[in-house]
């Protein structure tokens, strides 16, 4: 009988120690996560759901987990709530982004009102809660049937086709000192009565707001495009006449979901000698590159006045775009 009762007290000794250890592991793993969420200066996440199931087209029940890679479900769509915030983020201190990994394939903004990283939180606590109005900030951008700010796909007639006939989807995403980045591999892209595979790198870096895409066609393909969601009375702003083969069309105004009064200016910029011409669609600003298989590099970005330390006027927003395209042309932009 006593001896039992040593052997009970070690046993239970020795599980209080165990789950002393895993205590203080958990608590280092949050202390470490804390940590990185401080000092980082970019990030990128894909986060999808785990313990639940297909029903259909929706994914129900389970929980959030970050991943570093995924093979898209036959089964995802748009509203699948399968992948947290849709898709993709990426942000710095100034602003985020999200890609609509489904059919549209367009790229979103989260406005930020802190400098520093929040997309981990991001709609933990409920599905679209992002937005709503919150101390970190918010979806900011409508982008409805376009491509968003700088997302991609194909002129086609006379409108843009996104990804409704894709074999397989492979996204990644990786984070660097340097900065992060998201790949994205389309296999078996169908678009009119042509289909190749296209791989798309987006890398956001510690400095400004930009996120630098770089898309490579398998083959070449007539009307690959880039684009910035139209809005009405918000007028088109290009200036190519700037020496150098870099250029830019821009926009600026009362275009947020936020209220009827923040002002939020869109960007892209791109090389001259990649592109075809610049076009109006039913529903974007497009840059429309050439006829090549060459890979074709182009800057997005966005600036809301909500930001902390934000640009706030027209004339400051143009101002800092034209700085950009110096230092492109100048090839002193770090990236």
């Amino acid at each position: 009988m006593k001896s039992k009762f040593i052997y009970l007290l070690g046993l239970s000794v020795l599980m209080a120690c165990n789950d002393h250890k895993k205590n203080d592991v958990e608590a280092e793993d949050q202390n470490l996560s804390e940590k990185n969420s401080v000092t980082a200066q970019t990030y990128a996440e894909l986060s999808i759901k785990e313990g639940g199931a297909w029903n259909g087209r929706k994914y129900e029940g389970g929980e959030f987990k970050n991943v570093d890679t995924l093979t898209l479900p036959a089964s995802h769509t748009d509203h699948s709530y399968f992948i947290r915030y849709e898709g993709p983020g990426w942000e710095n201190k100034n602003i985020g982004y999200r890609l609509y990994l489904d059919w549209r394939n367009a790229i979103d903004i989260f406005g930020k009102k802190v400098d520093t990283m929040v997309l981990q939180d991001v709609g933990q606590d409920n599905f679209d809660s992002y937005h709503e109005s919150a101390p970190w900030g918010q979806d900011i951008l409508k982008a409805g049937k376009s491509l968003g700010i700088g997302g991609y796909g194909r002129f086609v007639g006379d409108s843009v086709a996104h990804f409704r006939s894709v074999e397989k989807t492979f996204a990644e995403v990786a984070n660097e000192e340097e900065g992060s980045t998201v790949n994205i591999v389309y296999s078996g892209w169908k678009t009119g009565d042509k289909t190749i595979d296209l791989d798309a790198e987006l890398a956001i870096y510690p400095e400004d707001r930009y996120t630098k895409v770089t898309l490579s066609p398998s083959e070449a393909v007539e009307g690959l495009t880039t684009g910035i969601v139209k809005f009405e009375d918000v007028a088109l702003i290009q200036n190519d006449s700037i020496s150098g083969d870099w250029a830019y069309i821009a926009s600026y105004g009362t275009q947020t979901l936020v209220n009827d009064t923040d002002k939020l200016g869109m960007a892209i910029l791109y090389k001259k000698s990649e592109v075809e011409k610049i076009q109006d669609g039913p529903y974007d600003h497009l840059v429309i590159f050439q006829n090549t298989a060459e890979p074709k590099t182009y800057y997005l970005l966005g600036a809301w006045d909500g930001e902390k330390e934000g640009i706030t006027s027209r004339e400051d927003f143009v101002s800092s775009l034209n700085e950009l395209v110096t230092k492109l042309n100048d090839g002193k932009l770090n990236p």
